[in-house]
């Protein structure tokens, strides 16, 4: 039996990346899927191709994390054939800047703090208490490699995945007397738009991160997340750190150029 058929997963940061893959993958499943993002249009797209291809039921939230207001009303606002999220997957994220501390940009920390951390408290602040209430549910924070180590220039957004991090552990010391679990996947190097974000678009400086060896692509990061949602009832997969075979650190890549 499938253990994800007809559930509800609502996956953040939807609209691309892993996000974007772990909607495939849940629609592939036989769940329903509520895709949030905020480009509407890319969610559209999405929607449109899972449907062609799954046949999957989906439904759309244009959503930036970033306002506490905004996601307390779109998902107190769910039609009732939605409200009874099964899945939640916080996977809204990105990096801004390559920076020493001193000579960051203020505007690229707040970014940074407000989409990974807080987006994050946000959501799961208006979610999770329906879990408990339904005694059910499975919540899969996307983390990083980043938020185990440290690198040079990293300061903030490393800071931002130990806090990722940190509220995991904390909110599955919290759930502990419930049957839900709290799980994190956290990736080392995927190819998906995370560098061009970073670097603003400039996509030469981007593709130099992936050179040279076989990043993760955003699809081994979904397998991670089903791992986690369609374990048994009794299997919390509290921690999965995952890494192209030619990473072994945040700095220790093994590239043939």
């Amino acid at each position: 039996m499938n253990p994800l058929n007809n559930k509800i997963a609502l996956i953040t940061g939807a609209s691309s990346g892993i996000g974007k893959a772990c909607a495939a993958a849940f629609a592939a499943a036989g769940a329903r899927v509520i895709l949030s993002a905020r480009r509407k249009n890319r969610l559209l797209e999405l929607s449109a191709d899972l449907k062609a291809k799954h046949g999957a039921e989906t439904f759309i939230i244009e959503l930036d994390v970033r306002d506490n207001k905004a996601v307390t009303l779109a998902f107190n606002r769910l039609p009732d054939e939605w409200q009874s999220i099964d899945v939640l997957v916080n996977n809204a994220g990105l990096s801004r800047g390559l920076d020493k501390l001193h000579e960051g940009s203020i505007e690229d920390w707040e970014e940074m703090i407000d989409t990974n951390v807080k987006g994050l408290l946000y959501v799961s602040r208006v979610v999770v208490p329906g879990m408990v209430a339904r005694k059910s549910g499975t919540i899969v924070n996307i983390g990083s490699i980043a938020g185990h180590e440290v690198y040079p220039k990293g300061n903030v957004y490393c800071a931002t995945k130990h806090a990722v991090d940190a509220l995991t552990k904390g909110l599955r010391m919290d759930l502990v007397d419930t049957p839900i679990r709290v799980c994190t996947v956290d990736p080392g190097l995927v190819q998906t738009e995370f560098s061009e974000v970073r670097f603003r678009g400039d996509t030469e400086r981007a593709k130099i991160t992936y050179k040279g060896y076989k990043p993760l692509q955003p699809e081994d990061i979904a397998d991670a997340v089903m791992f986690c949602a369609s374990a048994p009832p009794h299997v919390q997969i509290a921690e999965v750190l995952i890494l192209p075979t030619a990473q072994s650190s945040t700095t220790l890549v093994h590239k043939v150029l």
